[in-house]
């Protein structure tokens, strides 16, 4: 049974996923945002309350927002970072634009390995396929679950939006074609947790996105069996 929870952190409410199989005490961490000694310690106890040890760090993007706490990950669980070779061009922004928004520039002394389109990672008993989804930033990817109908979408797709492509390596166009030519693909069912605010569906962006109006078109959905997804709903997931 496969679990997953969500804090926002930082100023921007980035969404830290932690994913991990039921009786697996490994885990996997995306887009990890904590940014300040609270936050670290909010999100440290919630991993001692669920007996996890984080296997590897997952990153849809290197966008400063998303990264605060990569480092710290690493060193204290010796976990592994993965995101794609195209990213690591945005590394070198992040002190101008933490800088921009009074925040400290998060610690990039980090190793990472690189992840491809098509990839299926393995870990901490999960199974991930890497989907590359570049335009919000040049090395943008999501990662989906496909036993579970998870979709981990980063900064791509939103609940009734999508994400900026005027930053640094953004591309409109490239953005566009992401979403449409994989994302909207998927399964209807298919439930998509994003970098910021709610989650949602692929059924839900494809008939109901404004930005995606011209491709607007219902799909008949099949019976949603979520008995072996069960969220694990904290009492305070964000610190404020």
């Amino acid at each position: 049974m496969t679990k997953i929870f969500s804090c926002s952190y930082n100023l921007f409410q980035v969404n830290t996923y932690t994913l991990f199989k039921e009786g697996n005490s490994k885990c996997v961490v995306i887009d990890p945002g904590f940014s300040t000694a609270e936050e670290k310690q909010h999100f440290y106890s919630i991993l001692q309350q669920q007996g996890l040890k984080v296997e590897a760090v997952l990153l849809t993007h290197a966008h400063f927002d998303h990264i605060f706490g990569v480092k710290d990950l690493q060193k204290d669980f010796n976990a592994s970072v993965l995101m794609h070779a195209a990213e690591e061009q945005q590394l070198a922004y992040c002190e101008k634009m933490g800088s921009r928004y009074g925040l400290d520039t998060p610690d990039t002394t980090w190793a990472f390995s690189t992840i491809e389109d098509g990839q299926e990672l393995e870990l901490a008993g999960l199974k991930i396929k890497v989907i590359t989804t570049p335009g919000h930033s040049p090395g943008s990817v999501s990662f989906y679950l496909a036993d579970d109908d998870i979709l981990i979408s980063g900064d791509t797709l939103f609940a009734g939006s999508i994400g900026r492509s005027d930053l640094p390596g953004g591309e409109y166009d490239d953005e566009i074609r992401s979403i449409m030519e994989k994302l909207i693909l998927l399964p209807p069912q298919t439930e998509v947790f994003p970098g910021h605010g709610p989650s949602t569906t692929i059924d839900n962006e494809r008939t109901g996105n404004p930005f995606l109006e011209p491709f607007n078109e219902k799909e008949e959905l099949e019976p949603l069996n979520r008995e072996e997804l069960e969220p694990i709903v904290l009492s305070s997931n964000t610190i404020s």
